[in-house]
């Protein structure tokens, strides 16, 4: 626990009597109808903003061409790239605010929220200068077509320069999730699709005094929603009095410090790293698929659309159990983690299973709508989704468990499964395979990739040591 001034510790037990109890308490109730409560709304958020980024390549691919879906798809994984440390560093400071909001601690949560959000707006304004130096040359290493690279170079440059406000939302949706509250964020986001989605094809083709950007004008869309969307979280922050809002002199909780500075660190820095390895991987991948030529780099980007869908309910249930689990874990109820976590895995299977199924039955007209129904990349895409879209049941299942073993602090190890996976397994059996099976040693490696993340991930949450020293990890910093 997290000691207190007395001054503080006159104000936690206001705020303790005020709310904790009556807002986001995940440590009680049903366990399944709790977990399948809290992540509906993140489930709903992920949908709408993954139909954000299915109309704006639906824009993108008919109202500038294939060389401009290409260029947006290499450069969303550069962006991603520089998004995933900070996320990591969020996931971290999620975790703590849970387990704090569970032992009834709001004073260390809101420690920890101001702690977060000053580490990661940090890391975001120093991303975005180093993106808008580097992109050509990021861009020029991931083999990038030559018809794409001017495209994917203005594009990635106004995204950076949207990055800090995009940490900003993330953070602050991460925050109120890690106390329970996901309808907020489930609302922010539906606003930044709205405005996203009305002001693409406006900015793209331009209207009256506003000037046809291209692809430029679709990052310059981007960057409005996500600013509205911060907006939004910022007003239901302060006007609902939510128990992370900071005031007065608490605003100095933004800068870093202490045994919460050292939890982000050493919890959140494998996390960011497990999800610059992902980035990274993808980034490879992508350079391998353009090797393929313009219609693979084309199929591959509308299927990466259809794909986003899959991995909607792992990454809903996955925060959602972790979320749970933190909470239980600052309460001392780590009885209910093993329901909570097999709650998870039962949810992912059929959601994802139900979503797996009909997104290859309807494959060819989902993704002519990206490509155009006589586009040679439709073939190429269609047998993309029938080697790889059943992986994505087994990689939720990695997640969720991965959430209940990240709300406990077990992050190294998930972190060296996972880099074999996507390297030393994913990438070996690329080069093995190629000269026997072309093209296809590159699809079916992403299946393989993910059986052997689940086989580890499962094994650790069977057999780790977390277990035995789970009454530390609230203790741990």
């Amino acid at each position: 626990m997290t000691e207190l001034s007395p001054e503080e510790q006159s104000i936690a037990e206001e705020v303790v009597a005020e709310t904790p109890q009556r807002m986001g308490d995940l440590t009680s109730g049903p366990i399944l109808k709790t977990l399948i409560a809290f992540s509906i709304p993140m489930l709903i958020g992920n949908l709408v903003q993954t139909i954000n980024g299915f109309v704006n390549a639906i824009w993108v691919g008919r109202l500038i061409g294939e060389d401009a879906l290409a260029a947006t798809t290499n450069a969303n994984v550069v962006m991603f790239l520089f998004f995933a440390l900070v996320m990591g560093f969020g996931m971290a400071s999620t975790v703590r605010i849970g387990q704090h909001y569970g032992a009834g601690d709001v004073i260390a949560a809101r420690r920890s929220f101001g702690n977060g959000v000053g580490f990661a707006m940090a890391l975001a304004l120093a991303s975005a200068v180093l993106g808008l130096i580097f992109a050509p040359t990021m861009l020029r290493l991931m083999s990038i077509p030559a018809d794409s690279m001017d495209l994917a170079v203005t594009y990635l440059r106004v995204i950076f320069i949207s990055i800090p406000f995009g940490t900003a939302n993330m953070v602050l949706s991460m925050g109120m999730r890690g106390v329970g509250d996901a309808k907020s964020p489930m609302y922010s986001m539906a606003i930044s699709v709205l405005l996203d989605v009305g002001l693409n094809p406006l900015f793209i083709l331009g209207w009256g005094p506003i000037p046809a950007m291209g692809i430029g004008g679709s990052a310059c869309a981007s960057f409005v929603a996500g600013l509205g969307g911060m907006a939004f979280l910022l007003y239901q922050l302060y006007k609902r009095d939510l128990p992370l809002r900071l005031r007065a002199r608490e605003f100095a909780y933004l800068i870093p410090a202490g045994s919460e500075l050292k939890y982000m660190i050493s919890k959140g820095l494998p996390m960011g790293t497990s999800m610059l390895l992902m980035s990274s991987a993808q980034m490879v991948i992508v350079g391998l698929v353009n090797r393929e030529g313009s219609h693979s780099t084309a199929a591959y980007g509308a299927s990466m659309q259809l794909w986003n869908f899959l991995q909607m309910p792992a990454f809903a249930i996955s925060s959602g159990v972790s979320a749970m689990v933190a909470q239980a874990i600052g309460a001392g109820k780590h009885e209910r983690v093993a329901k909570v976590s097999n709650a998870g895995m039962l949810s992912n299977v059929v959601m994802t299973g139900v979503l797996s199924a009909l997104l290859v039955l309807f494959s060819r007209p989902l993704l002519g709508l990206f490509l155009g129904a006589q586009s040679p990349a439709v073939d190429i895409a269609v047998h993309l989704q029938y080697i790889i879209t059943w992986s994505f049941i087994v990689m939720g299942a990695s997640m969720v468990v991965g959430g209940t073993l990240r709300a406990y602090g077990v992050v190294w190890l998930p972190l060296i499964i996972q880099t074999i996976a996507l390297f030393p397994v994913r990438l070996g059996f690329y080069f093995g395979a190629y000269p026997q099976m072309g093209s296809d040693a590159l699809w079916w490696s992403f299946p393989i990739a993910s059986c052997v993340s689940a086989v580890g991930s499962w094994w650790l949450y069977i057999h780790g040591d977390w277990r035995k020293k789970r009454d530390q990890a609230y203790l741990s910093a």
